[in-house]
């Protein structure tokens, strides 16, 4: 093919009377000439022909994303399945390439047989070599489909029927971190001189504002996710001592080094036969399947940018045979012992909009007297049964000015995507509370979700979003006897993001521009607090003190919280880092 300059597109527009001000639309219009192997006159011709489809669209770059995504993307795919065709009589295979054929007959029989009767007790001919009968692994792989999460991975059912007043077990520890026996549970709440609390990236570059959101334009999306795998890679590539990295879709006799992003090749759930990687912008975003039989482990999710060393023969499959893991970010580091506990919401059972359980924490907080304590959204669930017919933005404010009056402590109070009360987005600003006293407003933290804190040169990262739920439901992984919560929070800590999941589920409404700039983080935290609908931990991973809390309800009954005591170490004499947290506990409500 061919060169193409924005010289021969401006001459091919101008032979039709159309103009444009604006170099970025040449630019854009040589990209795509290169992306989908065009000359300049074609791609003007298809864009004369589209626009007078359209009414005499004119020229922007708005307009060309359109044209891309209705005409290119098209053809491409056309082009494509031609090739396809006329590759598999031409072009000598390789064992990928003959498991792909294979794969095509057996879809194409199968389509045949369904516009057929059905013959009795037919038997379908297998198009595999007797004498290398398929291995029960590989068979597992292809044929059995991933589960989501296992039963035992949520918290323990409990009688729908019981009511919130009749639990039993209240104040019973059901998860322990740390060396808790003979450990006192009381902090100095109540005093004077509270604890230190404040945003780790300070007001300037915190979210504490509300914002415009459903705004986003999808090229600010892919401008987010291309700055994201160039960040991560660059990092990855100077942690492993990589020279460079190789094209990904240019067939290779040799062994490549490749960095993309991990994603489906449909809207259907990823499993081992489904994996893509995605190349960055510098390579025009192409997509290559991966063969995974060779990785003896692995865990991956959509969204997971990755270093991949295998064979590419063709330039259209990856066989990947060393998976390089990422590194978190480094620990905030500053040298007294507190007590912090944390709670999450719905505060109220499902069965009524009495907040019995907020007030039995709070009655927790006054006894135990915490120096902090983080309290997480949603406040006033908008999956509740009886919140359409309920006014309850009222229920909140109200409530939210007692608070600190009761508690004698630092609170804090994230937002939740399922508050219904406030902004439906991700990330989600802080709660705006306007009239409370001035000794009240000393005392309450109003923090953004996500966000990360820091108390008493301790490092908190803190997200309400169920981000172990979703990546749980998304997440593929080949590694015998390890543990799903652990992988989920290793992904999170390694890919350096409170959400590294793309595309995110459909519950979570993304805003890509302020996700780049408020949803990452700064550092790696020394305690992370996820709660979750799955089952209530608290563990250590990668140095990191991980925290489930559970729900403070859970239906109709009565849920769980946390207790941390926190005690900032310096360096131990070996030289290695203590984690801050001393002890931990998940209690009953």
């Amino acid at each position: 093919m061919a060169s193409v300059s924005t010289y021969d597109i401006k001459s091919e527009l101008e032979m039709f009377d159309i103009t444009c001000d604006n170099d970025m639309v040449f630019d854009k219009m040589l990209e795509q000439c290169l992306c989908n192997r065009l000359q300049g006159e074609d791609i003007v011709l298809e864009w004369v022909a589209f626009s007078t489809t359209k009414g005499g669209m004119k020229l922007n770059l708005d307009t060309l994303e359109q044209f891309e995504h209705e005409v290119l993307n098209k053809k491409n795919k056309f082009k494509l399945g031609l090739s396809k065709r006329e590759d598999s009589h031409n072009r000598t295979r390789d064992i990928n390439s003959l498991q792909d054929l294979i794969k095509a007959e057996e879809e194409e029989e199968s389509l045949l047989d369904s516009y057929s009767t059905p013959a009795k007790g037919s038997q379908k001919r297998r198009l595999t070599t007797p004498e290398h009968p398929q291995s029960k692994r590989t068979a597992a792989l292809i044929a059995s489909p991933v589960l989501l999460l296992s039963p035992a991975s949520f918290s323990p059912s409990s009688t729908p029927s019981q009511k919130y007043s009749q639990r039993g077990g209240r104040g019973d520890v059901v998860s322990t971190f740390g060396a808790v026996q003979g450990t006192p549970w009381m902090g100095r709440g109540g005093q004077q001189q509270g604890a230190q609390l404040e945003l780790l990236e300070g007001s300037e570059d915190s979210l504490i504002n509300n914002y415009k959101y459903m705004f986003q334009r999808l090229r600010d999306v892919r401008n987010v996710l291309t700055e994201k795998i160039e960040l991560l890679g660059e990092e990855l590539r100077t942690h492993f001592s990589i020279e460079e990295f190789s094209p990904l879709s240019l067939p290779a006799q040799d062994c490549v080094t490749v960095l993309g992003q991990v994603c489906c090749d449909s809207n259907g759930k990823l499993n081992a036969q489904s994996v893509l990687l995605e190349a960055g912008p510098e390579q025009g975003g192409q997509q290559v399947p991966v063969d995974l039989t060779e990785l003896r482990e692995y865990s991956l999710f959509p969204g997971q940018v990755v270093i991949m060393e295998g064979m590419n023969t063709t330039g259209r499959k990856l066989v990947a045979s060393k998976l390089y893991e990422g590194v978190p970010l480094p620990f905030y580091s500053k040298p007294g012992q507190l007590m912090v506990m944390v709670a999450c919401g719905p505060y109220t059972p499902s069965d009524g909009l009495t907040f019995d359980p907020l007030i039995d924490i709070i009655n927790v907080i006054v006894r135990d007297r915490p120096d902090v304590c983080i309290l997480l959204g949603p406040f006033v669930d908008s999956k509740h049964e009886q919140i359409e017919v309920f006014f309850f933005p009222y229920v909140f404010y109200t409530n939210t000015h007692t608070w600190p009056l009761l508690v004698g402590c630092r609170l804090v109070l994230v937002p939740s995507q399922r508050d219904v009360h406030h902004h439906f987005i991700y990330p989600q600003p802080p709660f705006t509370l306007h009239d409370l006293i001035k000794d009240d407003a000393e005392r309450v933290t109003l923090v953004p979700d996500p966000c990360t804190l820091l108390i008493e040169g301790v490092t908190f990262g803190i997200t309400s979003t169920d981000i172990l739920f979703h990546m749980g439901a998304e997440e593929i992984s080949c590694a015998a006897g390890s543990d799903r919560f652990s992988r989920i929070l290793k992904h999170m800590l390694i890919q350096r993001s409170y959400y590294p999941l793309y595309p995110p589920v459909e519950d979570v409404n993304m805003d890509y521009e302020k996700f780049q700039s408020y949803g990452q983080m700064p550092v790696c935290p020394d305690v992370l607090i996820v709660p979750s609908e799955l089952r209530y931990f608290i563990k250590d991973v990668l140095g990191c003190v991980c925290v489930n809390p559970g729900r403070l309800t859970k239906g109709q009954v009565g849920g769980t919280y946390g207790r941390l005591l926190i005690q900032k170490c310096s360096t131990s004499i070996d030289g290695k880092r203590l984690s801050p947290c001393v002890a931990g506990q998940v209690v009953k409500i």
